[in-house]
């Protein structure tokens, strides 16, 4: 279901979260917990798909919380 709903506007966002989850070495259920992340950014922006700044915002949130552990 995120996969339907959760899809970035344009290119540029595809490709940075693909590039992103890469580098990162996600698993899918990292990959679709930053999905949800950066769909609650773009929801409370009230924007309807998800933005670059919005996905690059979830990583950074992402990042903060396992420097934390």
């Amino acid at each position: 279901m995120i996969d339907r709903t959760a899809r970035p506007d344009y290119r540029p966002g595809r490709e940075f979260l693909l590039r992103a989850t890469e580098r990162m070495h996600l698993t899918a259920r990292g990959y679709h917990r930053v999905l949800r992340v950066a769909c609650t950014i773009a929801d409370l922006d009230g924007i309807p798909q998800l933005r670059r700044t919005d996905i690059a915002k979830a990583f950074s949130l992402r990042r903060i919380a396992s420097e934390r552990r």
